[in-house]
């Protein structure tokens, strides 16, 4: 199916420009020709009254004179419109026109009741039309009418171009007066970050305006008291268990099975991994302090995967990227790090791949050469308690809270994370930073 050839605007902008321009054009348009009817109908009236009044003092005038002296006259009775010649004239037909008719009855009621007239269109002008009349004598008499168009001054199409560039003009500036709230508050949603510290949108302009910013600072309050308040009861309920967990310990270090007391401790282990990372994944929710700087990338790097490397993990660094960035240097440490042990913990090797900035982004990929995951299930796992494992072992099924801090991390400094199988076998994390300068920092 072929796309239509007129699209719809998509902005609502384009789209209310375009109603008031056309709406406003069409009622000129209209009004032009409805004046400019109403101006040719008063012409034409003001015309047949005098052709009324000057041709039959004309036809009276040339049958009062000599036959060897009408033709001398006939050039100064001659008009703009009309003509006069002795003789028949042309051939014509019956007048066939709202106009030529109300010419020929012009003619009749002008000079019918004096002399012999006869009325017929003729052809080469549009509603020309002759009148024949016979004088006192038998001579005949022609008057050819040629109606002219309405006059029109040579500064009219000026006046009405400049007109129509008014109208364009106050459209816009109507229009973009409309919408700019509108855009103005679209910004503001886009700049409210994972923190929720966006400043304010002023609160004044027409009514409804004031009250869309006042209904959105409102709302912003909320959430922020909401953000606020949920991260620190979790930091709170963390701070809370350190004791009971410290406790357990201690008990668990008193017992005589080992089995048992390995057991104890592994479990209270992964009940403070738990609680922690459940902690780190609400902070980054309400953003994080850390301030941008510039860093360089390469050298990030290479002090990452060496410290896997002194470890003896199996990390590999490929490629270059040649150019230094700014962003959080700890966010950006942890994504990759908790990409990094995803992969080591699943496939045991794993490759970081960088290359050179194209397009103003910098990408890092992060391969491991495991079994991968199933497609439905690559958006799925960036969710937070989302185990692909249903084991509960942290060892092998984790918290699930992992990915989602990475990916929440990535936000919060204007990236994207990305998850996709790689064609060659295992999974690969694409890690997508754009480059900007430090006057205009990632979202705090």
């Amino acid at each position: 199916m072929s796309a239509p050839l007129l699209r719809w605007p998509r902005t609502l902008f384009m789209r209310l420009a375009l109603i008031l321009a056309l709406g406003l054009a069409l009622a000129h348009a209209l009004s032009y020709v409805l004046i400019m009817g109403e101006r040719r109908e008063a012409t034409v009236g003001l015309m047949l009254g005098y052709l009324e009044q000057d041709v039959a003092s004309s036809v009276a005038l040339l049958d009062r004179l000599p036959a060897a002296e009408r033709a001398a006259w006939l050039p100064r009775l001659e008009r703009r419109t009309y003509s006069f010649s002795l003789g028949p004239g042309d051939r014509g037909y019956p007048p066939d026109t709202a106009h030529a008719r109300r010419i020929a009855d012009a003619f009749m009621d002008a000079i019918g009741r004096q002399y012999q007239v006869s009325a017929y269109a003729v052809p080469g002008y549009p509603n020309r039309v002759q009148a024949r009349v016979i004088l006192g004598d038998g001579t005949p008499l022609t008057i050819d009418m040629r109606p002219a168009g309405l006059p029109v001054s040579n500064w009219l199409p000026a006046v009405l171009l400049g007109q129509l560039l008014l109208l364009a003009i106050v459209t816009w500036a109507g229009v973009r007066l409309a919408t700019r709230p509108l855009a103005r508050l679209a910004d503001a949603a886009d700049r409210l970050g994972p923190d929720l510290k966006a400043d304010p949108l002023p609160e004044s302009g027409p009514q409804e305006v004031a009250r869309a910013a006042r209904a959105f600072n409102a709302m912003q309050a909320r959430i922020t008291g909401y953000m606020t308040e949920r991260t620190q009861i979790l930091a709170a309920i963390s701070h809370d268990l350190q004791t009971p967990i410290t406790r357990m310990r201690m008990r668990a270090d008193m017992l005589d099975d080992d089995v048992q007391r390995d057991r104890m401790n592994r479990d209270l282990g992964e009940m403070e991994a738990l609680v922690k990372d459940g902690v780190a994944y609400a902070r980054t929710l309400h953003g994080t302090l850390e301030a941008p700087c510039r860093i360089d990338a390469d050298a990030m790097l290479c002090s990452l995967v060496g410290d896997y490397q002194d470890a003896g993990r199996a990390v590999t660094l490929h490629g270059q990227a040649g150019a230094s960035i700014a962003t959080r240097p700890h966010a950006l440490r942890r994504i990759l790090g908790n990409l990094v042990d995803n992969g080591l913990k699943y496939a045991g090797q794993v490759e970081v791949q960088v290359a050179p900035p194209v397009a103003g982004e910098l990408v890092i990929r992060v391969r491991d050469f495991g079994p991968g995951i199933p497609e439905a299930e690559l958006e799925k796992v960036f969710e937070p308690f989302y185990r692909l494992e249903a084991s509960r072992n942290r060892d092998t099924g984790g918290t699930g809270l992992g990915l989602a801090i990475a990916r929440q991390l990535a936000t919060t400094m204007d990236g994207a994370l990305e998850l996709g199988n790689h064609p060659d076998g295992g999974l690969e994390a694409r890690l997508r930073l754009p480059l900007r300068d430090l006057a205009a920092p990632p979202k705090t």
